[in-house]
């Protein structure tokens, strides 16, 4: 059996849009900090007399949904891997799925390395990442250390890697962590197929991820934060240009948009950004980090989080071994 552990991504500058829903090719490239907590773990083992895989997800049987878009990443490593075996997947999340703190990363960059790795696969770090990114495409990021750049382009030339930056600090703000009632999957499509800004969508984020990019190699605190709240704030006003419209943000998400504006007015290097949920996480220095979560705390259950490591092989867990 293999295990492997994975963090969640935040992005920077925001991936939202396929170019090909098949591959999970991004229309634009992102920019994103691994963390350091919310990880996921999980374990694969061959199952040769079974006829199917099977997914066992935070102790309970996963759905067929939730089944289906394993098997699709699986059927992929086969393939490459030249097996057939079937799995037994054994996956705990300690993110609050499906409510925009990318679970979603997390799960399938730790299910592509424990998958590859039980298959007897050597692969590299943009092979992983371009395994991990056939089950979500934000995963291709986990594999990644620190702040990873996703290039968008074919098959092969989409995948992330590690780019230089100077230190970062995330205080997750969570305010609901209820189900999604719109995927992000459903409403990409749904964004691309309607709002009329879209094509603006794409072309400004292409430029934002190569200023982001400079900015990350320059250590330039200001920009980095500045347009990482810009690509967030875009990125809802082009959701919520769909028909219909999609809301993810909550009044209560806009509170900590506010609190960051506030910070920066008396001097801290604080940046709000969000993901495809209500939950906003605020982007500073990791000095500042405690301070910024003590005025946080007052508007939901706040996590500190610095800059984490890439997908990795771990030993399995004693509650996965029960199972086993």
């Amino acid at each position: 059996m293999s295990t492997a552990r994975a963090h969640p991504n935040i992005a920077l500058i925001k991936y939202w849009g396929k170019a090909d829903d098949e591959l999970m090719l991004p229309a634009a490239p992102s920019v994103s900090l691994t963390l350091d907590i919310f990880p996921t773990t999980t374990t694969a083992r061959l199952a040769p007399t079974s006829h199917r895989d099977r997914l066992i997800l935070n102790g309970q049987e996963a759905s067929e949904k939730a089944l289906a878009r394993v098997e699709r990443v699986l059927d992929v490593i086969r393939d490459q891997a030249g097996r057939s075996e079937k799995l037994l997947v054994i996956s705990d999340n300690e993110a609050p799925t499906g409510a925009g703190m990318a679970s979603s990363a997390s799960g399938f960059a730790a299910l592509a390395l424990a998958a590859a790795t039980e298959y007897g696969m050597d692969v590299n770090t943009a092979q992983l990442s371009r395994l991990a990114r056939r089950g979500s495409g934000s995963a291709a990021r986990s594999v990644i250390s620190g702040v990873a750049l996703w290039h968008a382009g074919t098959d092969e030339e989409s995948f992330a890697e590690e780019i230089s930056a100077p230190p970062l600090a995330m205080v997750s703000v969570v305010l609901n962590t209820a189900h999604k009632k719109i995927t992000s999957r459903e409403a990409m499509v749904t964004t691309r197929a309607t709002s009329p800004y879209y094509c603006g969508w794409v072309e400004s984020t292409r430029d934002m991820a190569a200023q982001m990019v400079d900015a990350c190699k320059a250590g330039d605190m200001q920009r980095i934060g500045e347009l990482t709240e810009l690509s967030a704030l875009r990125m809802h006003a082009l959701i919520m240009s769909s028909e219909p419209p999609i809301h993810y943000l909550t009044s209560a998400s806009w509170r900590v948009f506010e609190l960051a504006r506030t910070l920066r007015g008396v001097g801290l290097d604080v940046y709000a950004t969000a993901d495809a949920g209500p939950n906003v996480v605020l982007l500073t220095r990791p000095e500042l980090a405690a301070e910024v979560a003590r005025h946080a705390e007052a508007l939901g259950k706040v996590s500190i989080a610095h800059a984490g490591n890439g997908a990795y092989l771990v030993e399995e867990p004693e509650s996965h071994r029960e199972v086993l």
